[in-house]
C-alpha cells in the first residue's frame, strides 16, 4: 500500500523570461504601418519626454547623450541604484542587433535605496497660475496655439450597412400591424449571417411570446424585402423566393428547383428534360436562370465593410536592381526633450521621485526608439532578401513566383524564423506588380524532383486553370489532371490533386460533368 506524502524537491532548470521591454520588442516587430502610428501617438500623449521632430521648439538630447548622464548619475552615488532598464545601452550609441528578438532579457535592477532628506525644491516657488489661466481660459485661445488638424481619410469611408439595419429600414416605411412588427424583430434577431432562419418558428412563437399566426405572418413580410431570398429556412426555399421575386413562379425553372433540385445538382440535363416533357435548349436555360442566383442572399451585408490598407514597404526599380523603402512618410519622427535633463541633477532640487520618474520616463523613451529602429532593420532585411529570390517575380509577373520559405530567409539574414513570421504579419508590399501581403511571397515548394521549383501557389493556379478549359461534357479526372502535371516536369501524385482541388471548392469530377 502507497503512502502519499509532501515532500521538497530542488531542481534546476533553464528558461527565458519575457520581460516588459522585450515584450514591447515583440509587440512592436509585429505591428503594421497604421498600428504602429497609434502606438506613437499613444506614447507621445503618455510620456512627457518624447516629442515629435515636426513640432518647432525645445531643446532635444540624443540617446547617446543621455545615457552618460544617466550612468554618470548613478555611478556618483554608489547608494543609489537608479531605475534603469534594459533599454538603456552601456555603449556609446544603440544597437541594432539583428538577434535581438530572441534573447532573454536581464533581470531588473532593484528598487532605489532611500535618500538623505533633500534640499528645498525650487520648482515649488515657480507660480504656474497665469500660466494655467492663460491656456484653460474661457473661449481664449491665441492665433499661434490654434492648429488646423486635417480630417483623417476614415472619415470618409462608408460606415457598413449591416443585414438588420438594412431589413428594419424597409420595415419602417411598411404599414403592419403592431403584433406582427413585434414579430419581425424576433425573426430578424435570429436570422443567421447568411441570411437563412435556422430556428423553427414555434420556437420563434414561444422565444418572443408571440401567437403562432403572427409568427407565420411576419415571416411572409420579411420574405418580401430586399435581398430576395432573405428569411429562407432552406435552399430549395431561398432559390424559389428568388425566382418568384423575378416573376418566374410555375416556370422551367421553378419547376427544377421545386422538384428536381437533386438531378440539378449533378447536370442530368437529358434526365430533366425527359421527366418536364420540355426541350433540352428550354432546360440549359432555365439552368443558366438557377446558376444566377445567390444562394447566401445575406452575406453582401455580414462583411466587414472597406478596409483600409496602406503599404508598409515600397519595392522600387532603380536602375538595374530594386530599392527597399519603409513607408514613414506621416509617421511621428520620434526625439527625446533636453528640459527634463535638468531634473536628474539632485543639485538642481529635485526630489528622489522626480528624478526617478524622469529616469524611468527616459529609459522607456529610449526603448521605444530602439524597438522601432530594429522594426525598421528587420523589416528592411526581409523585403531585401525577398528581392533577391524573387526578382523574376517583380519583373515578369506572379508565374513567375519562386518558393520561398520563412526558414530560409531567417538563415540568410541571421534571425530566428519566428522573427521573420512577426515581421511580415499583417504587412503589404507595393511592387511593380501590384500590392500584395509580405506572407504572399512565402509558398512552399511541390515535393518531387521535377516540381521542386513550383511553388504550390502556381501549382493550385495551373490546376485551376486546367478546370476551367476542361470540357464540360466530360470533364478531367484527378488522375487525369496528375498525368498531366507529371507531363510538365511537376512530380505530385493523384491525391495531392484531390486535396488541393478541395482546398479551392472545385467540384469532383462527377458534380462537374453536364450530361447534355
Amino acid at each position: 500500500m502507497s503512502v502519499y506524502s509532501p515532500r521538497l524537491q530542488l531542481k534546476v532548470a533553464q528558461k527565458q523570461i519575457l520581460t516588459p521591454s522585450l515584450l514591447q520588442m515583440v509587440t512592436v516587430l509585429q505591428l503594421n504601418r497604421m498600428e504602429l502610428k497609434d502606438l506613437i501617438n499613444q506614447e507621445l500623449v503618455e510620456n512627457p519626454v518624447l516629442e515629435d521632430r515636426a513640432e518647432d521648439g525645445g531643446e532635444e538630447i540624443t540617446p547617446e547623450e543621455l545615457v552618460p548622464l544617466l550612468e554618470g548619475e548613478r555611478n556618483e552615488n554608489p547608494d543609489e541604484k537608479g531605475i534603469l532598464v534594459d533599454s538603456i545601452s552601456t555603449g556609446a550609441e544603440v544597437s541594432l542587433n539583428p538577434n535581438l528578438y530572441e534573447e532573454a532579457a536581464e533581470g531588473e535592477p532593484s528598487a532605489p535605496l532611500d535618500d538623505p532628506p533633500a534640499a528645498p525644491d525650487p520648482f515649488d516657488e515657480i507660480d504656474f497660475g497665469p500660466t494655467f489661466e492663460e491656456w484653460l481660459g474661457p473661449g481664449h485661445k491665441t492665433p499661434a496655439s490654434e492648429s488646423v488638424e486635417k480630417p483623417s481619410f476614415e472619415t470618409f469611408l462608408s460606415s457598413p450597412v449591416t443585414l438588420c439595419d438594412y431589413l428594419r429600414s424597409q420595415l419602417s416605411i411598411l404599414v403592419i400591424p403592431e403584433e406582427i412588427r413585434d414579430a419581425t424583430e424576433t425573426v430578424i434577431g435570429n436570422l443567421e449571417e447568411d441570411g437563412y432562419l435556422s430556428l423553427p418558428l414555434e420556437e420563434l412563437a414561444e422565444q418572443g411570446g408571440h401567437k403562432q399566426e403572427d409568427v407565420e405572418a411576419a415571416l411572409k413580410v420579411m420574405q418580401s424585402l430586399d435581398p430576395a431570398g432573405i428569411a429562407a429556412r432552406d435552399l430549395r426555399e431561398c432559390l424559389l423566393l428568388q425566382l418568384e421575386s423575378r416573376n418566374a413562379r410555375g416556370g422551367v425553372a421553378w419547376q427544377i428547383v421545386q422538384s428536381h433540385l437533386k438531378l440539378l445538382q449533378t447536370n442530368q440535363f437529358k434526365e430533366m428534360a425527359k421527366l418536364l416533357g420540355r426541350p433540352l435548349d428550354h432546360i440549359e436555360i432555365a439552368v443558366s436562370v438557377i446558376r444566377h442566383l445567390n444562394p447566401v442572399p445575406g452575406l453582401r451585408y455580414a462583411g466587414p465593410g472597406a478596409r483600409l490598407i496602406e503599404p508598409d514597404v515600397y519595392i522600387d526599380k532603380d536602375g538595374d536592381g530594386y530599392r527597399v523603402r519603409l513607408n514613414d512618410d506621416d509617421l511621428p519622427q520620434l526625439r527625446l526633450n533636453a528640459q527634463y535633463r535638468r531634473m536628474l541633477d539632485r543639485e538642481n532640487g529635485a526630489t528622489k521621485e522626480e528624478r526617478n520618474y524622469v529616469k524611468e520616463r527616459y529609459s522607456s523613451a529610449v526603448q521605444l526608439i530602439k524597438n522601432i529602429q530594429q522594426r525598421q532593420h528587420t523589416i528592411v532585411s526581409v523585403c531585401e532578401a525577398i528581392v533577391r529570390r524573387q526578382l523574376e517575380f517583380l519583373a515578369f509577373g506572379i508565374d513567375y513566383l519562386k518558393p520561398m520559405m520563412i526558414k530560409e530567409v531567417a538563415e540568410e539574414i541571421g534571425v530566428h524564423s519566428s522573427t521573420v513570421s512577426r515581421a511580415v504579419a499583417g504587412k503589404y508590399v507595393h511592387t511593380s506588380q501590384g500590392v500584395f501581403e509580405l506572407r504572399y511571397f512565402f509558398s512552399e515548394a511541390v515535393q518531387g524532383p521535377s516540381g521542386s521549383n513550383t511553388p504550390l501557389l502556381l501549382l493550385k493556379r495551373k490546376v485551376k486553370k486546367m478546370i476551367e478549359d476542361e470540357d464540360r461534357g466530360h470533364p478531367l479526372t484527378d488522375d487525369r489532371i496528375t498525368d498531366l502535371l507529371r507531363a510538365a516536369g511537376i512530380n505530385v501524385t493523384r491525391r495531392t490533386v484531390a486535396k488541393y482541388r478541395d482546398d479551392m471548392k472545385i467540384p469532383s469530377t462527377h458534380q462537374r460533368r453536364t450530361r447534355g
